[in-house]
């Protein structure tokens, strides 16, 4: 299965995803790309790191979003990967239809919360400042409501007595540098 990873920042969930690779814990996936939409993003130095390409594309004309040329850019420079799954690992962009439809089924994201809760941006600190008993981070397929595809899998993080915003947000990256290196795996073996 081949796997590209779309990152904004520090790529520490791709570092998770490509030490998974290294260790022969991502089943029957191979990384093949990551690509930034920020030329500063550190998610490209791990490409050089652990001997998978790495690139920026141009994101413009938008900040927020994918569409119009930046949009083409990245579906051309993806769709030359020939992937079989686009993992968003802290890609802080909305995706649009042009996108969604070129890997109709095959783009999945990590959040950081127990969707349907707390989605959208920040959801750490949503969950913190609610007061919740328990988090944690999911994965799920992408669609065009933000947040709101198909559940695959998610990882509980208690939020317990003394736990401060960013005690928490270390538990729940944790989590999620376990949670989904393994959905990759798992989505790798063929089923039935």
């Amino acid at each position: 299965m081949r796997v590209v990873i779309l990152g904004s920042g520090r790529g520490s969930n791709a570092e998770a995803i490509l030490q998974a690779q290294q260790e022969g814990r991502l089943g029957r996936a191979r990384v093949v790309h990551l690509f930034a939409d920020k030329p500063e993003a550190r998610l490209l130095e791990l490409g050089p790191r652990f001997g998978v390409p790495a690139a920026f594309v141009d994101p413009a004309p938008f900040k927020t979003k994918l569409e119009g040329a930046g949009e083409e850019r990245f579906i051309a420079a993806v769709r030359a990967c020939e992937p079989d799954l686009v993992v968003l690992a802290g890609f802080m962009r909305v995706l649009k239809p042009g996108f969604l439809t070129a890997f109709a089924g095959k783009i999945i994201n990590l959040h950081p919360s127990l969707l349907p809760a707390f989605p959208g941006l920040d959801g750490i600190g949503q969950a913190f400042r609610a007061g919740v008993k328990e988090t944690g981070c999911t994965v799920h397929y992408v669609t065009l409501e933000v947040d709101a595809g198909e559940i695959i899998a998610q990882a509980s993080v208690p939020l317990e007595p003394g736990d401060t915003l960013e005690s928490l947000a270390q538990k729940v990256h944790a989590a999620e540098h376990e949670l989904l290196p393994r959905v990759i795996a798992e989505l790798s073996v063929p089923r039935g």
